[in-house]
Parts: C-alpha cells; sequence; structure tokens
C-alpha cells in the first residue's frame, strides 16, 4: 500500500544548456551570484580547546561524517605540528555573526582538543619514537612550547554568500562536496548525507539506530545487545557500545542509514533505471519533499516491519541459505551475516503482510525450516551481487508466493 503523497512521479533527467551573450555572462559575474564570500584566520594550537569549548563551534553537522581517528592517526598529526609539517586548513561556514559550523576539520579540530586535555597518548611515531606513549603533559617542556606557536589555518565562509537559508544550505552542500572530491572517498550514504540532507533523510538517520535493525545487522546499540544475549550482564553498555562503534563499518560508513533509506526507495522501485545508488539519490531528493504526516506512517510502517522481521525469522532474518565450497568439500549452510539481497525484497513483503502477521507467526517453526529448500530451489535468484531492478522484483515475487502458502493453509 503506498501512503497518500508517497508516490512519485519520475521525470527523466535532462541536462541544462543555458546560452547567453559575453556581456550577459560577464554582468552575472559581476554582480556576484553565484560567489562565495570567505576570510581567512589562524589559530594558535594551545587556544584551539577554548575556542571549541566556547559554544560557537558547532563540530558536528549533519554533513559530517561518523569516522573517527584511531590513536595512531591522531599521534600522526601532533607529529606533524612538531615538525612544522604544513597541515591544510578547516572549513568554517559562518552561521550567525561569530558563530561557526565546522564543514572540514572536525578531526583536526577534535585531536587537538583531546591532546591538550591528555585525552590520547602518542603513538606509532616513526620519526619521534621517544614520545610514544607520552601525553600532552608529559611532553618535554621545549617540546610543548613548540607545539604551543603552531598554528592551525582557517577558511570561513561568510554569511554575506547566501540570501536565504535554503541557499546556504544547499551552498555548503556544494562546498562540501567539492573540497571532499580529493580526499578520502566518501561512501555513497555519506554524499547523500552531505548534499541531499532533509526530512527524509534525518528520519532514515533516526531509524538508523532502531534496535532491531542494529541486533540484525550486529550494529552496536544499548537496547539491541539484550536481544542477541539476554543474560549478558553490561554495566557498562553505553561506552562500550560508543568505542564499538568506532569500528564497525556499517555504522561509520552510515550505510546504517543507507538501509533505512532503501527499504522506503524500493516502494517506489519503477523509478529503478541505471545505477541503484542513483535510484536512491534521486529517491531522497523527491522524498525529502514529503509531507510530515506521510514521513510518520513510514517511519512506524519500517518500525513495525523490522520488528516483525525479527520475530518471524529470530536474529539470523537476513541471512541467506547458500551453497559453498569448504576444505572438507561442499556443503549447504547459512551466510554469517545479513545481506541485501534478502534484506530488500523480504523487507517489501513482510510490509505487506503486517496484517496478517499474527497467523504468519503462528508458523514461525514450518517457515524457518521451510527457508533452507526454498533458497535451495531459487538459489540461482538470489545468489551472487545481482540487483538490478528484474532481480528485486523476482525476489519479491518469491517471497511474496512463500508466504501466501501459510496463509493459504
Amino acid at each position: 500500500m503506498i501512503f497518500p503523497g508517497e508516490k512519485i512521479q519520475w521525470e527523466k533527467e535532462k541536462q541544462t544548456t543555458v546560452h547567453a551573450s559575453d556581456s550577459k555572462i560577464n554582468e552575472k559575474y559581476m554582480a556576484g551570484e553565484v560567489r562565495i564570500v570567505t576570510e581567512q584566520a589562524r589559530y594558535p594550537l594551545d587556544t584551539i580547546t577554548g575556542m571549541v569549548s566556547s559554544g560557537k563551534y558547532n563540530l558536528m553537522p549533519t554533513f559530517q561524517r561518523r569516522h573517527r581517528w584511531d590513536d595512531e592517526k591522531k599521534s600522526r598529526l601532533i607529529e606533524s605540528f612538531i615538525m612544522n609539517v604544513p597541515i591544510p586548513p578547516i572549513f568554517l561556514y559562518e552561521v550567525k555573526f561569530s558563530e561557526y559550523e565546522v564543514m572540514d576539520g572536525l578531526q583536526r579540530l577534535s585531536t587537538i582538543c583531546d591532546f591538550y586535555e591528555d585525552k590520547f597518548c602518542l603513538t606509532g611515531l616513526k620519526l619521534w619514537p621517544e614520545l610514544n606513549g607520552k601525553r600532552y603533559s608529559e611532553l618535554p617542556e621545549m617540546v610543548r612550547q613548540g607545539i604551543d606557536r603552531r598554528y592551525l589555518s582557517s577558511i570561513i565562509l561568510l554569511q554575506e554568500s547566501a540570501k536565504t537559508a535554503q541557499k546556504a544550505q544547499d551552498m555548503k552542500q556544494l562546498v562540501f562536496e567539492r573540497i571532499n572530491s580529493g580526499g578520502v572517498k566518501l561512501e555513497p550514504q555519506e554524499t547523500r548525507n552531505a548534499l541531499y540532507n532533509g526530512p527524509m533523510n534525518e528520519l532514515c538517520a533516526n531509524l538508523a539506530r532502531n534496535k532491531y535493525l542494529c541486533a540484525l545487522f550486529r550494529i552496536p546499540n544499548e537496547e539491541s545487545y539484550s536481544l542477541l544475549d539476554d543474560e549478558q550482564e553490561l554495566p557498562d553498555v553505553a561506552e562500550r557500545v560508543e568505542k564499538e562503534l568506532e569500528n564497525n563499518s556499517l555504522y561509520r560508513t552510515m550505510y546504517d542509514v543507507e538501509l533505512v533509506l532503501r527499504f522506503f526507495a524500493i516502494r517506489n522501485l519503477e523509478g529503478y533505471q541505471n545505477q541503484f545508488s542513483d535510484f536512491l539519490d534521486k529517491y531522497l531528493i523527491y522524498a525529502n519533499k514529503f509531507s510530515s504526516e506521510t514521513l510518520k506512517k513510514l517511519s512506524s510502517l519500517f518500525s513495525d516491519t523490522i520488528f516483525f522481521a525479527y520475530q518471524l525469522l529470530g536474529e539470523n532474518a537476513f541471512f541467506l541459505w547458500r551453497y559453498r565450497r569448504t576444505k572438507s568439500g561442499s556443503k549447504w549452510g547459512w551466510f554469517t551475516r545479513s545481506t541485501t539481497t534478502v534484506y530488500d525484497p523480504l523487507m517489501f513483503v513482510l510490509s505487506e503482510f503486517l496484517d496478517q502477521k499474527e497467523c504468519l507467526l503462528s508458523a514461525v517453526k514450518a517457515i524457518r525450516e521451510d527457508l533452507k529448500p526454498f533458497y535451495q530451489k531459487n538459489y540461482d535468484v538470489f545468489e551472487g551481487r545481482n540487483s538490478n531492478r528484474s532481480d528485486i522484483e523476482k525476489r519479491i515475487t518469491l517471497y511474496r508466493e512463500f508466504f501466501k502458502k501459510y496463509l493459504e493453509d
């Protein structure tokens, strides 16, 4: 069932070419219609902790990534300051006069603050191995003074660059895309988060912390631990989750957010023409314009469906029964992690059967056992990484027929 306001009327993309005379182009340039106003600043390293704690700097705007540096990478930055290696500038956006968002440079600022607050020991230094194991307060006096003399440069995009809130958002996203194009490669959902943030993107980010989704994809979550191990005692669970999230690839790359987006996008599968990633981009752009009422219904649908998947198929709901070769011979067995080959079509079909949930739950034992021969019989449809539109539609049809027979029985 498609909710009112959810159906997307897909349009074919057209490349816009505007013909104008040189004089018109020169007029546009001189008027500064598409021009960013900037200024530069330099901050002594020993002032940055106070600067960040002043409340005038937002270190986590929506376009920032979840990546966190480990202590070795942090240490290399400090070693660069010791050696006076040029460090790229950070980028700030002036939200209000003298209030800023950090567009690029979160890790550098966080590292400097942590270093001055003695939150980590230097480690893995190659040119200054004598300093390994030392915190800022433990460094020799001359080394500390040398670091204190260093500066971090910044480029500030001033308020004058945008006349409206929407133009400001567009401009920030544009700059973020350009300054990240030559650095560490952004994952698809990281790019969407930066370039297409809006109500739907924020909804997906919130739902990505759903305890059942986290349990089924083994993403650290305080509430999901009890689902995977009821007898586990976790007195320091919050601290443990925070540390484990740093090393969880699905969380760090925002793939958990993409999982939620995939569920919603497949409800408008006719828009999937070429690359699946492009389809998700286009869907998110459209879906950010959905009404709050439509988003509220979609949120409930996702929450109900992921809970249903957990109830019906357990913590391995999105595992695939597959044929694999081992040293001892070839055999069938469960793949040991969740896969979108199963997640995408299964979530779609389970959302269709929410009204008959109790009937299907009464057949849990039979359904779980029958999934093995189901996957073996249809293995050519589920194996591999094929994810074009026809593949997803075939899997949806197969799951739909599989569950229908239990309703008929």
